[in-house]
């Protein structure tokens, strides 16, 4: 199942990160603040406990959330949707996968993985900015199940349908959430029209334009 949120702050701020005139601060910003917008609808129905809370007044009966929540950013494009949601949820857990597309094969490769020890009963939200040709939030999710998370959320800004059609595919039991559904990939993989490369954008490592290079 897939989820498309269109909510029209976060269609506004993805204008913003498409621009390719927005400089690294502003594209910071504007990922970080629609994964915490994304976060906002994605959790709408977390389930509830009660307790009671004193307040100046008086004792009263009050609700908390059920589940911990883990956040597993994707390395390292996945670490610029961290901070928007853990401005949210302080108390969310936070795992590392590291991957990386082969630009020949087009294929995950792995080389970090670190998850909380709370993950088995946890809500666990796998961050991706892109999800491009689903190979990286596959084996990603993949690594996860074999870890023993059950309740996974794929939680991406802009995909493209070969992406979607390989995690609904490979992951039946994910739900996938997204801000845009572009047209597809190009020859080399990215996604069109997309946003660029959200790695190098939001770490400032994307290649100097040749035109401005000084002599």
């Amino acid at each position: 199942m897939h989820h498309i949120i269109d909510h029209p702050l976060i269609q506004h701020k993805l204008t913003q990160i498409r621009n390719k005139h927005t400089g690294t601060k502003e594209f910071r910003e504007n990922v970080n603040e629609i994964a915490g917008l994304m976060a906002y609808e994605i959790t709408r129905d977390m389930p509830l406990r009660k307790t009671e809370t004193e307040t100046p007044m008086k004792r009263c009966e009050t609700s908390e959330l059920d589940r911990d929540i883990v956040l597993v950013p994707v390395l390292r494009a996945g670490l610029g949707m961290v901070d928007g949601i853990t401005s949210l949820i302080p108390t969310a857990n936070i795992g590392h996968v590291g991957m990386y597309r082969d630009h020949d094969t087009l294929e995950p490769r792995s080389y970090y993985a670190k998850f909380p020890y709370r993950m088995k009963k946890a809500v666990v939200m796998v961050l991706d900015p892109m999800l491009a040709t689903g190979g990286s939030a596959s084996a990603t999710l993949t690594k996860l199940k074999n870890e023993g998370a059950s309740d996974l959320k794929l939680v991406c800004i802009v995909g493209a349908p070969e992406g979607l059609d390989r995690i609904i595919r490979d992951h039946p039991d994910v739900e996938v959430f997204l801000s845009a559904l572009d047209d597809g990939l190009n020859e080399q993989g990215y996604i069109v029209p997309g946003l660029g490369d959200a790695g190098d954008r939001l770490f400032g490592t994307n290649d100097f334009p040749k035109h401005l290079h000084h002599e």
